[in-house]
């Protein structure tokens, strides 16, 4: 193995202590595709166990100023959510899994006092919440399996942007990261809460 091949498989991120796995997505500015890779920890740096993968990006590229509709990734180092979710059964992840069912909603209207969290409403009802809030039972092949991405969450802002979540890939997104599916439950069963696993989303 070259010098340089050891080279990109090992590497040390700022930010990342006290967890033991980790996702990192880097683009250009402006792009909306970008690479995708799982690390381990290996002492105090890391090491590259999967990847790089193509993964899509919102359709305005990372963004440091995420806002609510603007089609941007917030770029940052985060946490995942307890919960993952699907349209299918759960595909053997190690995390809480909710099988989404008629109802079940995520609330990205800024004006709600549940702004930017999951919400389940009786089936058939028009929910309380406005704005782009999204009916996920319906939104196929997206969320078949999802990951959220712990962005404006403690505390929540509102406004900042909401529901962005680590889902199948269809091409560009509305600020989320998707990937093929093979590669997304791969990511998804890897992840264990014990790990406290992060995902850094990051400019090249």
């Amino acid at each position: 193995m070259s010098v340089a091949t050891i080279l990109a498989a090992v590497a040390c991120f700022a930010g990342t202590q006290g967890s033991s796995q980790l996702v990192t997505v880097s683009a250009p500015p402006h792009a909306t595709v970008a690479t995708l890779s799982l690390w381990a920890r290996r002492g105090t740096c890391w090491r590259r166990i999967a990847g790089p993968w193509q993964a899509r990006l919102g359709r305005t590229g990372l963004s440091t100023h995420k806002r609510e509709g603007d089609g941007a990734t917030p770029a940052g180092t985060y946490r995942f959510g307890a919960t993952m979710y699907g349209i299918a059964p759960n595909p053997g992840v190690r995390f809480r899994y909710h099988r989404l069912v008629c109802g079940d909603w995520w609330d990205e209207d800024p004006a709600s006092r549940t702004y930017n969290s999951f919400r389940h409403v009786a089936c058939g009802l028009a929910p309380p919440f406005r704005g782009g809030s999204e009916a996920l039972w319906r939104i196929s092949p997206q969320y078949r399996y999802f990951a959220v991405i712990d962005y404006n969450a403690h505390p929540v802002v509102a406004g900042r942007g909401s529901a962005i979540f680590l889902h199948v890939a269809v091409g560009a997104t509305a600020g989320c990261v998707s990937l093929p599916e093979a590669e997304l439950v791969q990511l998804l069963r890897w992840l264990r809460p014990g790990a406290r696993p992060l995902i850094r989303l990051g400019i090249a």
